[in-house]
């Protein structure tokens, strides 16, 4: 890059932290206040206020981190562009996928997109889908990946790939002997799903919703936030649990899980690429297009 000072200010301005960006950057501490310094008597403004252990942006500093957001991408698409005239493909990328796609899905795509760009530094951060629109509009990450439907107008989706919520109940409890359940007997029986925030709550209220039935019409023993803490919860339960059919596969499979159909309730959903209003450019349409690539290989 061709000024680094510009680097380490946005590293400092995006961390909110002179530490961290020294990691981040693998420099010395004093080498980023140096810098800093530097470029707050270039531009004659003091870009960051010290309140106790903590540091903010002076509106000097917002106008600089506003600018220098569209610079370090223009970096990124100068060295994609580059990299695709020699087909070697580098720099980094930071993806973000709700927890069932960072759980399931994605380890085994990143390490086969890894083997054929190994020199893509990538990273993923996993958190509900509410989270991750929260990273994608403040720019933490470059794309996500998120289940549940689209609802935030300030990014744009793209279907991925379909999936199916269904009802679980481990094989060693009584619950999992019936193989169909009314929506009546349904409200009696106790119920663990995933916790406020998560696409795959929505999804299942909305499923709810068109047989006018609400959650609290339901016996929601629990809220979890996590696929495996809802599994692990069910072996030691007599509950039903809703979850990805991509979590379960394998355990149905090991005779360790039960799907149990519920009647009029069918719970299929989409799972979705998020990227900022636009056009998805460099290392994140280059991953688009090889997972897009590779599953529908698989169908």
């Amino acid at each position: 890059m061709s000024d680094f000072r510009l680097k380490i200010f946005y590293s400092v301005a995006k961390n909110l932290s002179f530490t961290k960006a020294a990691e981040e950057l693998y420099i010395s501490q004093p080498a980023v206040t140096k810098n800093i310094k530097e470029l707050e008597s270039e531009y004659d403004f003091t870009l960051f206020l010290r309140k106790g252990n903590k540091i903010e942006l002076t509106d000097a500093g917002k106008i600089l981190l506003f600018h220098s957001e569209k610079i370090m991408d223009i970096y990124k698409q100068i060295r994609f562009d580059f990299d695709s005239l020699k087909e070697n493909f580098s720099g980094t990328f930071q993806l973000g996928a709700s927890t069932t796609l960072g759980q399931y899905l994605l380890p085994a795509l990143m390490s086969q997109f890894h083997s054929k760009h190994p020199k893509i530094k990538m990273s993923l951060i996993t958190a509900n889908t509410e989270v991750i629109e929260k990273y994608l509009i403040e720019k933490k990450i470059e794309l996500g990946m998120v289940e549940g439907k689209p609802k935030n107008k300030q990014l744009k989706y793209i279907p991925f790939l379909k999936d199916e919520i269904v009802a679980i109940a481990h094989t060693s409890q009584e619950i999992s002997k019936k193989e169909t359940l009314s929506l009546d007997e349904l409200k009696k029986i106790p119920l663990v799903l995933r916790e406020l925030g998560s696409g795959s709550l929505d999804i299942i209220r909305a499923a709810f919703r068109l047989e006018n039935i609400q959650l609290k019409d339901l016996n929601i023993a629990m809220h979890l936030g996590s696929t495996e803490g809802i599994k692990s919860y069910l072996t030691h339960a007599n509950t039903i649990g809703f979850v990805s059919i991509a979590a379960v596969n394998k355990d149905i499979k090991k005779g360790e899980f039960q799907v149990i159909d519920i009647e009029k309730i069918d719970i299929k959903r989409w799972f979705y690429f998020v990227y900022n209003q636009g056009v998805p450019e460099g290392n994140s349409d280059l991953f688009i297009k090889f997972a897009t690539s590779h599953y529908n290989s698989l169908l």
